[in-house]
């Protein structure tokens, strides 16, 4: 009984999501992860090929999410509403009462059209023997993460999770009604929203004018966002009709020289860590294994290279403690705890502890001690 109960207690995943960066790094503080690292690299494989064959209409695609029209797909996830509700159909007077009140947490239930539309990433626990030739990194600043979308003269901000945040005039086509060209501009863009710099930085992009490039490759995605940007006069001044800054993100090479110097290089920015992309990804939403993502403190022993002594390579004091949480993490458990869905890019469910906890954790650290 007890061979059986270590075997079920090593084999117990509580997340279809491997290596998500909603927990921490399997491999922080030498732990090693039940995923092993040839797992990532096949997936890293069968991503790539299942692209090639995959055509999907990105035009529609994005054509409904800007002018938020979902009229044409909704019928059929209308009849599997309503045949879902047939068959949770309630018994008894205490049964409706429930079912009222189930209904009720149903219709306030996030957003299906918005929600999940970016591309997310997994801790980086294999390196790829390609990492230098074909992968890019990009350096990202603390903030939430956005999905910007500049359509019929308005731009609206997006949460992970579907909500409308905000909406505001831009200079982004289709972005105000000055720019807009009666709905056929419209921009799709990737963003991480800081609230202090009252930037939107742009990750990534999907749509710009109208022409969606959710298939192309990572490599063409980027050079086109630069390309772009540097043709629209404004973007990075706040202004009557440019309610906030857009700045786009600079990537690099995954050399060992383009690493060092990304972690030795002052930001404008508060660092929250690293985004390495394969440079043949399309943009695809949800969680993928071809975009990968680690703190800065994590570089040195995660990619075994020789990083440079600043403040971005400094190992915080909750190290250690994520690793006690990682432990805890992994047990078995009766019932499963989700990541917190706020929108935050940096993730903070068992990967960076608030500075409420750390505070916390430091007190019964020092009151043991005393004792």
């Amino acid at each position: 009984m007890e061979d059986l109960t270590k075997a079920l207690s090593a084999s117990f995943s509580v997340s279809q999501d491997y290596n998500c960066t909603s927990a921490p790094h399997p491999r922080l503080a030498q732990y090693k992860s039940k995923y092993s690292v040839l797992e990532q690299g096949e997936r890293r494989r069968r991503f790539l090929d299942f692209q090639k064959t995959k055509r999907l209409n990105y035009v529609n695609h994005a054509r409904r999410l800007a002018a938020g029209d979902w009229t044409a797909g909704d019928i059929d996830d209308e009849e599997d509403e309503e045949a879902a509700e047939a068959n949770a159909k309630p018994q008894g007077p205490q049964e409706d009462a429930e079912h009222e009140d189930m209904e009720i947490q149903q219709r306030a239930k996030l957003p299906k059209h918005y929600a999940n539309q970016l591309m997310l990433s997994e801790w980086l626990v294999e390196v790829p023997t390609e990492l230098e030739t074909d992968w890019l990194l990009v350096v990202c600043p603390v903030g939430k993460r956005s999905l910007v979308i500049a359509s019929k003269g308005s731009t609206a901000a997006y949460t992970k999770s579907g909500y409308c945040v905000n909406r505001f005039p831009s200079v982004l086509p289709g972005g105000n009604r000055h720019n807009s060209a009666i709905g056929k501009d419209y921009t799709i863009l990737d963003c991480i929203f800081s609230e202090v710099d009252r930037t939107y930085y742009i990750l990534d992009v999907m749509c710009w004018r109208g022409h969606p490039v959710y298939d192309c490759s990572t490599e063409f995605r980027f050079f086109w966002l630069r390309s772009k940007m540097e043709e629209e006069c404004g973007l990075s001044e706040i202004t009557k009709h440019n309610a906030f800054r857009f700045v786009s993100l600079q990537n690099a090479t995954c050399t060992k020289e383009s690493i060092w110097q990304a972690l030795s290089k002052e930001y404008t920015f508060s660092v929250d860590g690293l985004l390495f992309y394969h440079k043949e990804t399309h943009y695809t939403p949800g969680s993928t294994p071809l975009v990968a993502w680690l703190k800065p403190y994590m570089m040195g022993d995660i990619l075994g290279m020789e990083v440079p002594q600043c403040p971005l390579t400094h190992k915080p004091e909750y190290a250690q403690h994520q690793l006690q949480q990682i432990l805890t993490h992994k047990k078995v458990h009766s019932d499963v705890q989700p990541a917190e869905q706020n929108g935050q890019y940096e993730l903070e469910h068992l990967s960076t502890p608030s500075d409420k906890e750390t505070h916390s954790h430091q007190k019964q650290k020092d009151t043991r001690m005393e004792l």
